[in-house]
């Protein structure tokens, strides 16, 4: 129950950042985009502040043997670049670019009653689900020619 309700206020408190930055706006990041147009850089700053925060907080986190909630850190142990990461990278990043969001930003955004938020958020998790489905086939038929 401890870590559900830590994980509640975290998340509002992000909610919260990112409603009050102005990123849950798709027409704000897609701004950012818009080099030749009405470019925004306030984007550049919103993740400038988060990178910062980050990193001083990893320095501090990961000084502790062991995280509050839980019995190990979980920190990736691959530094591969290969498909699926490239790939998902592109897709993460070309749909951030035409939609205007990201899931940080339309989760938040669902809440602010924003519209084209839910199409995001349904789209998104109808491909996580596709993703998912694919991968579990190409598991299973990799497993059946070894």
């Amino acid at each position: 129950m401890q870590r559900i309700l830590l994980a509640g206020l975290i998340g509002l408190i992000f909610g919260s950042g990112i409603a009050l930055s102005g990123m849950a706006n798709p027409a704000k990041v897609l701004n950012f985009f818009d080099l030749a147009g009405t470019w925004d850089p306030s984007l550049a700053f919103v993740m400038g502040g988060a990178l910062l925060v980050t990193a001083i907080g990893y320095r501090f986190v990961l000084k502790r043997e062991k995280p509050v909630l839980e019995g190990r850190f979980h920190l990736p142990t691959s530094r591969k670049l290969d498909l699926p990461l490239l790939g998902g990278s592109a897709v993460f990043g070309v749909g951030w670019g035409i939609s205007g969001f990201c899931p940080g930003g339309a989760i938040p955004a669902l809440g602010l009653g924003e519209a084209s938020a839910w199409a995001f958020v349904g789209a998104m998790l109808a491909g996580i689900f596709a993703a998912r489905t694919i991968r579990v086939a190409l598991e299973q038929r990799t497993a059946q020619i070894v």
